[in-house]
């Protein structure tokens, strides 16, 4: 079969090739039954559009950009397929980037996207230093912040009150009668661990407690279920407290598995609580109480705010969106908060 020319494809929906332009780069100016027209025409001809010449004529193409600090991570899986089902929506494509935290491999994958000359980009940053997403957008690519907040006006972002979340998983192990609170987190370089920390050490100051001791940090190279692991034989070792709060889920799922290993009563022994609410917290062999913060709607709703950007320069708004996390109790906690007397969900 030849190649399939746009005037084919309107031939066969019965409209001008201006209108198969607009459905296939700006299809929320078409009616939705002229679009579906289109769509399924491209689908019996086979169309397929020549993508570089397309975005030579436009001076970009149809795709954002999505960098995430560990993709291993079930909170960004979640979070990316909120970002894909809103792009996909409005008729954009993302390409995925992974820095694993890295400062020089985050920059390389936002040459890459600026070399496919995306129209924006969605990027959970390695680090504080603002200027090479200014570049960005010294090229004309929108830049929006994800599970960062942002600390200037002209700048859109989408998070999560961490302080809130550490305060709130602090709070709850305190209630539970909890004196001395082991903290295990993941590198200071990332933000949301100092925020979650600062919350826990909040809640112990408002309980009249002192951070210093009512608060004992461990600190681990990597937020996974391994490093869990081995933050709990190091407890394990120098004298378990009386509650442990993760910085997130996979942490917690790998101290958990310690602990179990070890025969430790979970929470009779020791409450646990984690951070993210990921889907391994309610399927694991003690379910783990957990912070939970709305994932798929941080994707989608920094996608809106990126797309909007694009698309109406013009009339665009900052926003700096900020959710609120829900405390989620199960076993790993309900045992203590039956004790102690709270409702637990």
């Amino acid at each position: 079969m030849g190649t399939v020319s746009i005037r084919e494809v309107a031939a066969r929906a019965g409209v001008s090739p201006g209108t198969i332009s607009n459905v296939l780069n700006r299809p929320e100016r078409v009616a939705p039954e002229t679009r579906e027209r289109v769509l399924r025409a491209i689908r019996e001809l086979g169309f397929v559009r020549h993508g570089s010449a397309s975005t030579l004529r436009a001076g970009h193409s149809r795709t954002i950009g999505l960098s995430v600090i560990d993709i291993g991570n079930p909170f960004f899986t979640d979070v990316a397929a909120g970002v894909e089902e809103a792009a996909s929506e409005l008729g954009y494509a993302v390409i995925l980037g992974n820095s694993a935290g890295s400062r020089d491999k985050e920059e390389r994958n936002l040459l890459v996207l600026a070399e496919q000359r995306v129209r924006g980009v969605l990027i959970t940053p390695s680090d504080e230093d603002p200027a090479r997403l200014d570049a960005l957008r010294e090229r004309g690519i929108s830049v929006v912040l994800v599970d960062h907040p942002a600390h200037r006006p002209d700048q859109c972002s989408v998070a999560v009150n961490d302080l809130a979340g550490g305060q709130m998983a602090a709070s709850h192990l305190l209630a539970l009668g909890a004196r001395r609170i082991g903290y295990v987190t993941g590198p200071r370089s990332i933000r949301q661990c100092v925020e979650r920390g600062r919350g826990a050490g909040q809640a112990a100051s408002a309980a009249g407690l002192d951070p210093e001791t009512a608060i004992v940090t461990v600190e681990v190279p990597a937020m996974t279920a391994r490093e869990g692991q081995r933050a709990a034989a190091s407890l394990l070792a120098s004298g378990l407290p009386d509650a442990v709060f993760c910085a997130n889920d996979l942490l917690a799922v790998g101290f958990l598995r310690e602990l179990l290993r070890a025969g430790v009563r979970v929470p009779r022994d020791v409450a646990l609580i984690g951070y993210d609410d990921i889907d391994f917290a309610a399927a694991s062999a003690v379910s783990l109480s957990s912070i939970r913060q709305p994932t798929h709607r941080l994707g989608r709703i920094a996608t809106e705010l990126l797309l909007d950007e694009c698309d109406h320069p013009d009339t665009h708004v900052h926003q700096q969106v900020m959710f609120q996390p829900e405390l989620v109790v199960r076993e790993s906690t309900a045992g203590r908060a039956r004790a102690a007397g709270q409702e637990t969900p």
